[in-house]
């Protein structure tokens, strides 16, 4: 089998998310070591390893499962054509959905947009440059966020 980079950008798409749902913030940092996050105006929330993995510790909420007990689904994702300097940007939607124990029945807390731009290492191998973020609607974060804010979170 022949994977396209398509195939190998959505591969990384599909990493943050496994990342995130199992909890594992360091490896979060690592995936987006050479990137920025963005809120949906380029405002800069985090920018490169340490800064992403604090972002993430501080401000979602882990369970007794050490897991935020989500499960991210990233969707719907474009490609604009190839800019000069050969990076690639992919347009997504995100559903978070959340079930904590017994207390918590499975249920969307969050959906929104993603615009991640992506370069290529000498290798070939993709990798995150910025991931820009937008909201969209949201159910309880409570147990979710830890400052239940919707703000400066991709």
């Amino acid at each position: 089998m022949q994977l396209t980079d398509g195939d190998r950008i959505r591969g990384l798409l599909g990493t943050y998310c496994r990342l995130i749902d199992a909890g594992d913030f360091e490896g979060l940092g690592q995936l987006m070591a050479r990137a920025r996050l963005t809120d949906e105006h380029g405002q800069v929330v985090a920018t490169g390893a340490r800064e992403v993995a604090d972002l993430y510790a501080a401000t979602v909420r882990l369970h007794q499962d050490e897991t935020p007990g989500t499960q991210h689904l990233v969707a719907n994702t474009t490609f604009d054509e190839p800019a000069g300097d050969g990076t690639v940007v992919a347009r997504s939607s995100y559903v978070v959905l959340q079930a904590v124990g017994e207390r918590i029945p499975l249920q969307p807390i969050v959906t929104g947009d993603y615009v991640d731009t992506f370069a290529r290492d000498a290798d070939g191998s993709w990798y995150f440059t910025e991931r820009r973020f937008r909201i969209g609607r949201t159910g309880d974060l409570s147990r979710h966020l830890r400052h239940h804010a919707t703000e400066g979170l991709p």
